[in-house]
């Protein structure tokens, strides 16, 4: 197993033999709603633009909002390369040919190879609209990955994942108007913790990015690597916290 990280939510799974590429931000700027709501720029370039990434294997997309399905870097990519996606992400990617999408609803599976990928119950965006994480395994070896870029996880990750052997989620909550926490911060990644008990946690959903607009001033984040650290180690958990940089790979085992 390894693990690149891009940046802010975007990865690259090496696993069973596969290379997945995760939630892909990849190209400037990028836009939520509106311009004047909200938009985000790289401080420094990825480390991949789309045309110099390794082969791809995978695309894998958890929700259908511009921070995971980034229209502009995927109109740049290959349109065979075969995605994964939640039900709204999988629309998007369908429009622009992709000639290959697998939607995933909670607890479907999609086998490829020795590579299994289950989607298991993600953030509510809105009423109705609850997006994707995913638990990938390695059928030969056992290693696997639970990804959730948002949310505190569901009462019943414990009984249908058991342990994994690495865990990817936010530490650092954020706060939106009227919406309440929607990425969970400190006190729900140790939930995850006592949970899954993954042999390592790695953080997700921070980034090297500046933002304008309207939204980025009334967003209250909550909580820190530090508060969870000093969280983690007080609980006693034998999990160990990666903190990736930019570009950087990890191999978790």
């Amino acid at each position: 197993m390894k693990l690149t990280r891009i940046d802010l939510n975007s990865w690259i799974f090496h696993l069973a033999d596969k290379t997945i590429l995760v939630d892909p931000w990849l190209v400037d700027p990028l836009v939520i709603g509106a311009p004047w709501l909200f938009t985000a720029y790289h401080n420094v370039p990825p480390i991949y633009s789309p045309e110099s990434l390794p082969t791809i294997d995978l695309i894998l997309i958890s929700q259908g909002i511009d921070d995971h399905c980034h229209q502009p870097t995927l109109e740049r990519l290959d349109r065979s390369i075969p995605v994964i996606a939640s039900p709204t992400a999988a629309k998007m990617v369908q429009k622009l040919g992709y000639r290959t999408v697998t939607t995933l609803k909670h607890w479907e599976t999609k086998e490829l190879g020795s590579l299994s990928i289950m989607a298991v119950r993600g953030a509510e965006l809105q009423p109705g609209q609850v997006e994707n994480g995913y638990y990938l395994r390695d059928g030969l070896t056992n290693e696997t990955i639970y990804y959730e870029p948002h949310q505190a996880p569901t009462p019943q990750l414990a009984e249908k994942l058991g342990n994994v052997t690495v865990a990817i989620a936010p530490i650092v909550g954020q706060i939106f108007p009227l919406l309440g926490q929607v990425i969970m911060g400190p006190e729900q990644a140790l939930q995850l913790v006592k949970q899954l008990e993954p042999d390592y946690f790695v953080p997700t959903t921070v980034g090297d990015v500046r933002a304008t607009g309207i939204l980025p001033a009334l967003i209250k984040s909550v909580g820190s690597v530090a508060e969870f650290r000093d969280r983690l180690l007080a609980s006693g958990a034998k999990t160990q916290l990666l903190v990736p940089e930019p570009g950087e790979t990890l191999e978790p085992i």
